[in-house]
């Protein structure tokens, strides 16, 4: 028996959030998934499942103090990293989208997605075929306007260019969006802040990226290599002048508070050191339209 509809649909990563998609805790716990968990397992630093179940309640009641409502995938102890909710699908505004993992720890994980959205009566847009995509690479950046990101180790460029086909079908601005492999995702060294304001690891970009942001009249906050590396751009925009960052993010949380923005900041540490940050934490289900 299916489950009651969820109100659905994105076209801005910062439109006021009202629904969010997040994994449960659980079973995580770190894997060599990418260059920032490798390091970590290299440090031989020490894992605790209690500091991350915690760590992660601490954000859920972030999210519900600021009115947004959190659903659930179910929680699998072979799908450890499915706590990281942004890679294995991503909303539009046509419905959402299946993506193709590339890690072998988080292949398994679109068979919770699948199950979420036919139980909650939301449409599946699209399945990516062409190549790996994961939804930390995809940005609905405002209406008309998306970025698939691809680094070769977790999305691909065939990926990427088969959703950016889809946008340009539907008359939308798209771009395909490379960057150095050691970033992961294109979530690691961009996060929209707020309409027009955008935290950016310039390093991992080329030039005609950031005047494509600067064109579209974005004011970019500079996020330096070391903290990008910590995480540092993967933020969640609440709407309405608000943002989930974390404890250790203090530089630009500082600088984002100046521009007036309320900042959440929990302490995310189980999760940046395992590779992902708030933005990775969730996949955002319905946001009020910009």
């Amino acid at each position: 028996m299916s489950s009651p509809s969820i109100p659905w649909g994105v076209d801005s990563e910062t439109g006021v959030l009202r629904h969010v998609l997040l994994g449960a805790p659980d079973f995580f716990e770190w894997r060599p998934v990418s260059a920032v968990a490798r390091q970590t397992l290299a440090l031989d630093l020490k894992f605790d499942v209690q500091t991350a179940i915690s760590q992660h309640r601490e954000m859920v009641d972030a999210y519900e103090s600021a009115g947004v409502t959190c659903h659930w995938l179910e929680a699998k102890p072979e799908l450890k990293y499915s706590v990281f909710a942004r890679d294995s699908s991503f909303m539009t505004p046509f419905g959402a989208v299946v993506t193709m993992m590339q890690t072998k720890f988080r292949r398994g994980d679109y068979s919770l997605v699948l199950k979420f959205y036919q139980d909650h009566g939301i449409p599946i847009w699209n399945m990516v075929t062409a190549g790996h995509f994961e939804g930390g690479d995809f940005m609905v950046v405002e209406p008309g306007f998306v970025l698939c990101g691809y680094g070769g180790e977790r999305s691909e460029k065939e990926g990427a260019e088969q959703v950016v086909s889809w946008f340009r079908a539907e008359g939308w601005e798209a771009h395909a969006v490379p960057f150095p492999p050691y970033f992961v995702h294109l979530d690691v060294s961009v996060g929209f802040i707020a309409p027009k304001l955008v935290a950016v690891c310039e390093d991992a970009h080329q030039p005609w990226f950031i005047e494509l942001l600067r064109g579209r009249g974005y004011e970019i906050l500079p996020v330096s290599y070391k903290d990008a590396m910590k995480l540092g751009c993967n933020l969640v925009s609440l709407g309405d002048d608000r943002v989930l960052s974390t404890a250790e993010n203090v530089d630009l949380n500082a600088r984002m508070r100046a521009h007036g923005i309320e900042v959440f900041a929990p302490d995310l540490s189980m999760y940046t050191l395992g590779g992902g940050g708030p933005h990775c934490l969730c996949q955002s289900l319905k946001r009020d339209p910009l």
